[in-house]
């Protein structure tokens, strides 16, 4: 019998709408477990998922039967659902308008997993826009800047 198999790890970032501090350190384990369920059930087994105070990042195996932009548009929804309602109830609460998204190949997981979960320590030294510009150029992304920024 034939069989369609695929394994495809994506890393998503995405920021707060105009990359507002609007996910504190209370919010964000809850909102990492939530997405995690999200994930599950578009059947995109989650790897690992880390925010700091105005983005995120989210390390997952890509579904077979699911279209990036399907999987993002039901992530960001549901989890700004979940944060203005059932979650630490921000009515204000928004994500920007786009993401981006990247390819990883089996022997980068490790090396991507351990970027994401050190996140706290490398925004320290680097904003958001500087680590979102390094992240497109590295994976040869043309951007504007006029319209990544929202």
């Amino acid at each position: 019998m034939p069989q369609s198999l695929a394994r495809l790890y994506t890393h998503l970032v995405f920021s707060t709408k105009h990359r507002e501090p609007t996910l504190p350190d209370s919010s964000r384990e809850p909102l990492h477990r939530y997405l995690a369920v999200v994930l599950q059930d578009l059947h995109c087994p989650p790897i690992l998922i880390n925010s700091v105070e105005d983005h995120i990042h989210l390390l997952f195996d890509l579904g077979r039967t699911v279209a990036i932009a399907t999987a993002v548009e039901k992530i960001k929804t549901s989890s700004s659902k979940w944060m203005k309602s059932d979650g630490p109830q921000n009515p204000d609460f928004a994500w920007q308008s786009g993401y981006a998204a990247f390819s990883v190949s089996v022997s980068m997981v490790d090396t991507v997993h351990a970027y994401i979960a050190n996140q706290a320590v490398h925004h320290r030294t680097q904003s958001f826009q500087d680590e979102y510009r390094k992240l497109l150029e590295h994976h040869g992304v043309e951007f504007d800047e006029q319209y990544v920024w929202d």
